[in-house]
This record gives C-alpha cells, sequence and structure tokens, in this order.
C-alpha cells in the first residue's frame, strides 16, 4: 500500500529515490511540470504501469505526473493523491507540512526526515528568510550538495520506506 512520490521540481536525488524503491519493491511517483524531462531517472526495464492492475500497489513500478507549470502545481498533484501509508521525497517545507498533516511522511533530498513536532519551526524561520528577502536582506543559501547528503538520503529513505511498510 505504501508508494513513494518524489516532488522532482529541483530534486537532485531521483536516481537515488527510485534505486531505494526498487531494492524495496515500493511503486513510485514522479511529479514535475512539464518543462522537465521526467523520464531521464526511469529505466527502460522499469515497469510502467502495475504489473498486476487489481492490485497496483505491489512490487515496484514508476509513473509519471506531468503537471502544469504554476508554482505549487507539483504539489498540488501529489497532496491530491497521497495517502498516510505514502512518503514524499521533497525541499519544499511547505509541501512537507501538508504531508505531514495528512499524516504521511516525508523526507528532504539531503536526508532530513520531516517530524511532525518540529515542522512549525521549520515554517517559522521560512517565513522569516521570506520576509528579510521581501526587504532586500541577503539569506544564507543551501551548502553545496555533497555525496554525502545522497547517501544519507538514500539511507533515511531506506529506513523511512521500512517503517510506513510495516506501519499499514
Amino acid at each position: 500500500m505504501t508508494r513513494l512520490y518524489i516532488d522532482a521540481d529541483a530534486c537532485p536525488v531521483t536516481r537515488e529515490a527510485l534505486t531505494v524503491a526498487r531494492a524495496q519493491g515500493v511503486p513510485c511517483i514522479i511529479a514535475g511540470n512539464s518543462t522537465q524531462n521526467l523520464e531521464r531517472c526511469i529505466r527502460a526495464t522499469d515497469p510502467r504501469e502495475p504489473r498486476d492492475p487489481a492490485h497496483p500497489d505491489h512490487g515496484f513500478w514508476v509513473d509519471t505526473i506531468q503537471v502544469g507549470v504554476g508554482a505549487d502545481s507539483a504539489d498540488f498533484a501529489i497532496v491530491s493523491a497521497i495517502t498516510p501509508a505514502d512518503v514524499v521525497v521533497t525541499q519544499d517545507i511547505g509541501l512537507a507540512d501538508i504531508v505531514l498533516g495528512r499524516g504521511a511522511r516525508a523526507i528532504g533530498v539531503r536526508g532530513r526526515v520531516y517530524n511532525p513536532l518540529t515542522i512549525d519551526s521549520m515554517m517559522f524561520i521560512r517565513h522569516e528568510e521570506k520576509k528579510d528577502r521581501r526587504a532586500g536582506r541577503r539569506t544564507k543559501g543551501p551548502a553545496a550538495f555533497t555525496q554525502e547528503d545522497r547517501e544519507r538520503f538514500s539511507r533515511n529513505l531506506s529506513q523511512l520506506l521500512r517503517e510506513a511498510r510495516q506501519g499499514q
């Protein structure tokens, strides 16, 4: 029943997420705007639809959801489809907040598992930084993305998917 959703808008770990999903046999849905090539990380051997249409959540397969170029189109597509058993990969704290509010799990691209107990403070910090940028002040950007970030992401996603599948 667990599915993995990837918010592909500017996602640097799509390949890693698909690798983890393949290894655990978790269906995967990649959502992104129409300017992206969502097929780039999908292997030719990946099933493009459920192997057994009567049981679409059994075994790995991958699908894509192409949305318009609107600011949060991929986010809305994900939110409308998730269930509490699902896991979402996103670097958007706002989307992570909504996902947690719907009872699902979320993980950031650097491997941070979003937590319902701390998401409010993360949203507050995001809001304050946005106010500073609007006022013309500069805020510190993220550190360079590293191989260690990729490895932490894969490790934590693997654990999160196992927990999600056990919690069904």
